[in-house]
């Protein structure tokens, strides 16, 4: 049904405004569909008196609610830059996605309520083939869901909708449990509507809290991945010029609006005005291949003196014993009548046993410690990726 609609619909899907309406179709076929599995599942509680159902057609209705924020988060989300936001409101469909993990959540510390009172106190259950047939369908249509979201969110890149698919898989697990409870009962008349109704609400709670992550660790800020990395790398490095690249950092303000920085080192004899052209075509290629906008910081340096090149083997393999994750890179030397500074920066990650104030004591001992009478002048960069 999707894939049909989507082709009436969505004309440019490649497209932001493309991305944007196959958000908002989704997002009014999760509100349709949920309203319409409250609804049987409501009748089905009632006619059965179960609070595993009745509370498991309320989620639903939590569904609806939650896919009508999910569209006004791709409706927001999809506004152009103003004034008061210029980078954009992308990361409004990852507040999005986290109110709606905050949904599920409550709806299953409500339904936890309910079971524990079902499982203290048993009351009877009236099955039915009514309410069978209404949670089989109900299962049908929520790995449908499940599958469509799924889809769609990996097509688009959204947090927002590859939470709604783990929302609608959970719900689908959940009403399979509380069918299981219906074909037990039925046969063999044991009270365990409570506590198939406690198993739903673990469901739940293990959805909701994975949206959560999900959707907020983006708005924490999340390391680009690898690949992206290695396409930026790529990309550059393509240029002769370009002797190597450092010090890069990537922010994401949502789907489609990534903004790249980045230094790249290039020989210090060659002239000005052709390397700024050079870095203004990397910046333009980097835009148009990776949709993204970049701003790429020229540092100069010596690539034609051995002993530089010499000194700087012998530093960095030095700094390796100290962690063997550290880099180094601006390497430069300035002699003077009494030494010679060996001026540089190097980078530390995240993880490094050593704090940063230990690594730069570490490194200037270890220069000084050299043959020959040099001091190093380091600066201690932090890797954010």
């Amino acid at each position: 049904m999707i894939t049909i609609l989507s082709k009436i619909f969505v004309k440019n899907p490649e497209t932001e405004a493309g991305r944007k309406a196959y958000g908002t179709l989704c997002s009014i076929v999760g509100i349709v569909l949920n309203i319409l599995l409250f609804a049987g599942k409501y009748l089905a509680g009632v006619l059965s008196g179960s609070v595993a159902i009745t509370a498991d057609a309320f989620n639903n209705l939590s569904d609806a609610g939650s896919s009508f924020i999910t569209l006004v988060g791709f409706v927001f989300a999809g506004k152009e830059p103003d004034l008061d936001h210029p980078f954009g409101h992308g990361r409004f469909e990852y507040i999005s996605g986290f109110v709606v993990s905050m949904a599920i959540l409550l709806m299953g510390f409500e339904l936890l309520k309910s079971s524990i009172g079902k499982v203290i106190a048993p009351e009877p259950v009236e099955t039915g083939i009514v309410s069978m047939v209404i949670l089989i369908v109900s299962i049908v249509v929520k790995v449908y869901m499940a599958i469509y979201n799924r889809n769609v969110g990996k097509k688009i890149g959204s947090a927002a909708m590859a939470a709604t698919a783990k929302d609608s898989l959970s719900d689908s697990l959940a009403t399979s449990v509380v069918l299981i409870a219906m074909l037990v009962m039925e046969y063999t008349q044991v009270p365990i509507d409570g506590i198939c109704g406690v198993i739903v609400s673990l469901f739940i709670f293990y959805a909701g809290v994975t949206a959560a992550k999900e959707t907020l660790d983006p708005l924490l800020g999340l390391p680009p991945e690898k690949a992206f990395l290695d396409s930026i790398e790529d990309i550059v490095m393509a240029h002769d010029m370009i002797v190597g690249i450092h010090d890069v950092v990537v922010h994401d303000y949502g789907p489609g609006r990534r903004m790249i920085s980045l230094h790249a080192e290039v020989p210090g004899d060659r002239d000005i005005f052709e390397i700024h052209d050079l870095i203004d075509r990397i910046e333009k290629e980097l835009n148009e291949k990776l949709v993204c906008e970049s701003v790429i910081h020229m540092d100069p340096i010596e690539t034609d003196n051995e002993e530089v090149a010499r000194m700087k083997r012998l530093v960095a393999n030095e700094i390796i014993k100290i962690d063997e994750h550290i880099t180094i890179h601006d390497f430069r030397m300035v002699t003077g009548d009494t030494h010679t500074n060996l001026i540089f920066d190097a980078v530390v990650p995240f993880g490094t046993k050593l704090s940063t104030k230990d690594v730069k004591q570490s490194i200037e001992v270890m220069v000084e410690g050299m043959e020959g009478n040099y001091f190093a002048v380091v600066h201690i960069d932090q890797s954010y990726i």
